[in-house]
């Protein structure tokens, strides 16, 4: 019979690995947006069944715990919806700004390139 060995959970590996990002980024896509859409729904959601179960419970002191729990899920919640609102056109306009310099910098450095070689070929052979 074969044993099995335990292998670490993939996700979880992969989670491990992920830098941690200290501030928000300039630009939020779509992809992320839907994302922080999600997250504050269930953030909202917790809240409300925190608030909903603390006044449902007999024991002060797990009440206490509960209503705690709700205050953290609020506290993430105010702070993915500061860290979301952002004039997000304006920042892909300076992002789409950026790139179309960055695009006019290389194709500079290629007509000199190819200017160097008209003038200097048997040099840059």
């Amino acid at each position: 019979m074969q044993q099995h060995m335990y292998q670490p959970n993939q996700q979880q590996s992969y989670m491990q690995q992920q830098p941690v990002m200290m501030r928000p980024p300039r630009v939020i896509t779509t992809k992320d947006a839907m994302y922080l859409k999600d997250q504050m729904s269930w953030l909202l959601l917790a809240m409300k069944k925190c608030k909903h179960f603390a006044n449902e419970c007999q024991d002060q002191r797990i009440a206490q715990l509960i209503n705690q729990i709700g205050q953290m899920h609020e506290r993430h919640y105010n702070m993915l919806l500061r860290n979301s609102q952002m004039n997000n056109a304006v920042m892909m306009q300076n992002v789409q700004q950026q790139q179309y310099e960055q695009q006019q910098k290389q194709q500079y450095v290629q007509q000199q390139q190819q200017y160097g070689q008209q003038m200097y070929p048997s040099h840059m052979q």
